[in-house]
């Protein structure tokens, strides 16, 4: 599969590589960014060089799909945001994504999921868009509702970070519904 390269109008959503590890390590190394990610937070950049490697095999395996959202005005990274657990039989995946502190309330993340939900739902003819979130992460879940999904319930237990379990709550956006907020 060719690596599908996104745009808006301040974004470009591209392969993430192993010259991004420096970026990717500084974004993941952050307490405050990895609070909620389901996993602890980086102490080394081999870490994101491992993470790299997982998302380049996710996607020669077809699943999952992973870009580095990178700034037109600087060519910066700033973070990332991508399809885990993609089943293109069963027509679904679950959104995923992370920002740099420095760019959070500025309307990067929603410009991001709002085009990687336009390509799963046009270009991978995707049916279903799940998403799996801390319920403490109130700036994820009102952006997830914003654009559309709707709670579904929560996953009690489900996530293992930092010696602990967590709950999550469980989002989705289907298809029709995602189409009916196009018009």
């Amino acid at each position: 599969m060719t690596f599908p390269i996104l745009e808006t109008k301040r974004l470009k959503l591209i392969e993430i590589t192993h010259q991004h590890v420096e970026y990717l390590y500084e974004i993941l190394s952050l307490e405050e960014v990895t609070r909620f990610y389901g996993t602890n937070r980086f102490t080394l950049p081999v870490e994101a060089s491992r993470l790299i490697d997982m998302f380049h095999r996710n996607l020669l395996d077809k699943r999952g799909i992973r870009w580095g959202i990178k700034l037109k005005e600087n060519q910066r990274i700033i973070g990332t945001v991508g399809l885990n657990g993609l089943q293109l039989l069963n027509k679904r995946a679950e959104i995923g994504y992370e920002l740099h502190p420095a760019y959070w309330r500025k309307g990067f993340g929603e410009e991001a999921i709002k085009e990687v939900l336009r390509f799963s739902f046009n270009q991978l003819d995707l049916f279903r868009i799940g998403a799996v979130v801390y319920p403490e992460n109130k700036a994820s879940i009102n952006l997830l509702l914003k654009l559309g999904f709707t709670k579904e319930g929560l996953l009690r237990g489900y996530i293992h970070q930092n010696e602990q379990f967590h709950d999550t709550y469980v989002l989705s956006l289907l298809k029709p519904e995602w189409i009916k907020s196009q018009v």
